[in-house]
């Protein structure tokens, strides 16, 4: 009891470690919404090499997480500990790179490579802090229970940052009128570079120097939120080390503990089945705007609704915690994942209808807080039953990781490309008031048949993880005895150098 008491974390340590996910969430958010209009309205790039950017960006994004992931498992630990020089390190330089995305050099050539070159650098510099971010819930307490706590608080925090980021750029970006685009595709429906002549002389340079202010105000004021998260995760969070890692600093050989990692089967059924879960929900979040604009016919309320999805996916994580906690994992994947298709089901049987679209808002928000919530709290479990299973083996949980947030990024890459090109076989009009029946039969599968089939799919998956609460359970007892064993062992080596002394 004594050992479990010390183990525990306060509210404030607590509250800390949540805050230290906002940054990825916020940036993230900014970018994901933004960066697109930002090139070809205010930058001026000409579409195809605005595409390339966003692109390359992208894919280098999922490339560097299991780098980071090898970098980290090399990483000495110091008296600062092993993750958080990291996080450290590479705050200054992302809010610096952030900031020059949003900035339009005065430059004539050279533009492209500008924003591909800080646009990577960005990314690989948040992948810096976000992979050992998510490895250091496993060194803030040895206790399941504390881990899972503080992955809730940290879940709602970063869920929250997801509305802060759309909403402060939004806000200040949305008080100046970008001018006369109004369609972020118009380049591709001209030739650009007679585009670009006519709105030079067309359009008003001190308004498009306000937009850009703007843009600029809005990283600025980013930026200042990720110094002030970074600090606070680092000034509140203390970096705890295993105590059967104290007999050695040796770096680990991160070629075997991939392996070692890539053959643990738990891990493997576990990121199997969110894959699935993550394309589904992806699908949904990318082709919701544009199911209630075109399809349910909802073009004013779009906002309002993907507003309700956020702020019910907020207000239910608390919920989700203490289901997990009362009734297990497992269970709370099933409930959780499944309470989505009948709302999936209903929004598109049923003929437009404004209050159940925002029932199905509701619902679907309810089931992203549980897709959020518990592939961070269920990969402590994994890592557990790692360890038992290679008692000899550590520093390998930023392997865990940052593979895990390498699957779900490629995941998000895939369901972009396959939505951008069903939509466009199915002839999407770009800047049309209404779609043909062909893109409304698209959408109608990419937001209710095709993620309903993926949540199927990935619950047959779970049927195969074979962690469930008495495994967990029995995992935490036999972690606890080799603990303890490893600190009585300790104790007595000292007790003998003792007397000999």
């Amino acid at each position: 009891r004594l050992q479990e008491s010390r183990e525990r974390l306060s509210v404030c340590s607590k509250l800390c470690y949540a805050v230290g996910g906002a940054p990825y969430q916020i940036t993230g958010c900014a970018l994901g919404f933004f960066l697109q209009i930002y090139l070809l309205d205010v930058a001026q790039v000409d579409a195809f090499y605005a595409s390339i950017i966003l692109f390359v960006g992208r894919v280098w994004d999922a490339i560097t997480d299991p780098m980071v992931g090898f970098f980290i498992s090399k990483t000495p630990w110091t008296r600062f500990g092993r993750l958080m020089p990291w996080i450290m390190f590479s705050t200054p330089f992302a809010i610096i790179s952030y900031f020059l995305i949003w900035f339009v050099p005065d430059i004539s050539t050279g533009q492209v490579m500008w924003y591909l070159v800080f646009y990577c650098a960005f990314q690989t510099l948040v992948t810096c802090f976000h992979v050992p971010y998510s490895a250091l819930t496993m060194f803030i307490s040895r206790e399941q229970s504390e881990r899972d706590s503080a992955t809730a608080y940290r879940m709602t925090v970063e869920v929250l940052g997801t509305v802060l980021g759309t909403a402060i750029q939004g806000q200040i970006v949305g008080k100046v009128d970008t001018p006369c685009i109004e369609s972020p595709f118009f380049f591709s429906l001209t030739n650009s570079s007679v585009a670009m002549e006519e709105l030079n002389m067309t359009h008003d340079t001190e308004s498009l120097t306000d937009t850009r202010n703007a843009y600029m105000i809005a990283a600025g004021v980013i930026g200042g939120l990720y110094i002030l998260c970074a600090l606070i995760l680092l000034l509140g969070v203390k970096e705890r080390r295993e105590s059967s890692e104290l007999q050695s600093d040796e770096p680990v050989s991160f070629l075997q503990g991939l392996k070692l990692v890539m053959n643990h089967g738990p891990y493997i059924k576990l990121i199997a089945g969110f894959l699935f879960t993550s394309l589904a929900f992806m699908l949904l979040e990318g082709n919701f705007a544009l199911f209630c604009t075109y399809t349910l016919g909802f073009r004013n309320e779009f906002q309002n609704i993907l507003l309700a999805i956020m702020l019910s996916a907020t207000l239910t994580i608390p919920l989700w915690q203490w289901f997990l906690t009362r009734f297990g994992k497992k269970t709370a994947v099933y409930v959780g994942i499944t309470s989505a298709i009948p709302f999936l089901i209903m929004v598109v049987v049923m003929d437009s209808n404004l209050f159940v679209t925002y029932v199905v808002a509701v619902a679907a928000g309810i089931s992203v807080a549980a897709a959020f919530l518990l592939p961070w709290s269920m990969l402590p479990d994994v890592i557990d039953d790692f360890k038992l299973q290679h008692p000899s083996s550590h520093g390998h949980e930023a392997i865990f990781f940052s593979f895990y947030v390498f699957f779900t990024k490629f995941t998000a890459g895939v369901s972009l490309g396959i939505s951008t090109l069903s939509l466009d076989f199915a002839g999407y009009q770009t800047r049309g008031c209404s779609q043909p029946d062909q893109v409304n039969f698209t959408l109608k599968m990419l937001v209710s048949a095709v993620p309903v089939g993926l949540i199927l799919l990935s619950l047959l998956l779970f049927k195969l993880y074979p962690i469930d609460e008495e495994k967990r359970k029995k995992n935490k007892k036999a972690l606890q005895d080799l603990r303890e064993e490893s600190n009585s062992s300790s104790e007595s080596d000292n007790t003998e150098l003792a007397s000999i002394v």
